[in-house]
């Protein structure tokens, strides 16, 4: 019985090595650092400082999100913006599933005069790896994460993947 538990830990435990190292290697691949990241663990010791801004499709964010992140979509909407009443100097987070959209996203936002922006390091398939919780339209905990594609869907070692 012990073997097993120890077994099935080291497997656990190198399958989240392997995720992490996965989206480590994407990142590096597709992102810039043009927006300094924010580790999950960072961000929920302190989440109550930023504006969390889901930068997924409708139907991604409908499935499941950060609590308290606002919708925003793929591209920077004045209208959106302006109704959240951002100062240009409040410190944002942005994420999308893994982190490139939502880098791309924060580099439109900076350009737009936003000083204070930060990438959600692996974003919410990060944040729901680490343990943290995500929410659904009814603002209800749910398991459920979109994962955009079967190919992204790799990257979410956790939760009940959604298509």
């Amino acid at each position: 019985m012990k073997t097993l538990i120890l077994v099935s830990l080291l497997f656990f435990s190198a399958g989240s090595m392997l995720a992490q190292k996965n989206i480590d290697a994407l990142l590096e691949q597709y992102n810039t650092r043009s927006i300094p990241y924010i580790s999950v663990q960072e961000l929920k010791m302190d989440e109550d400082t930023y504006t969390i801004l889901d930068t997924r499709k409708k139907q991604e964010f409908l499935v499941s999100h950060l609590p308290n992140a606002v919708w925003v979509g793929e591209q920077p909407n004045d209208s959106i913006l302006n109704t959240l009443s951002i100062s240009k100097s409040k410190p944002i987070v942005v994420y999308c599933s893994v982190g490139i959209r939502s880098e791309t996203f924060g580099e439109k936002l900076s350009n737009k005069g936003y000083t204070n922006i930060q990438n959600l390091y692996g974003s919410i398939f990060a944040w729901k790896d680490a343990g943290f919780a995500v929410v659904d339209s009814l603002n209800k905990k749910t398991n459920k994460v979109h994962v955009f594609s079967k190919v992204w869907g790799k990257y979410l070692r956790t939760g009940d993947k959604v298509y």
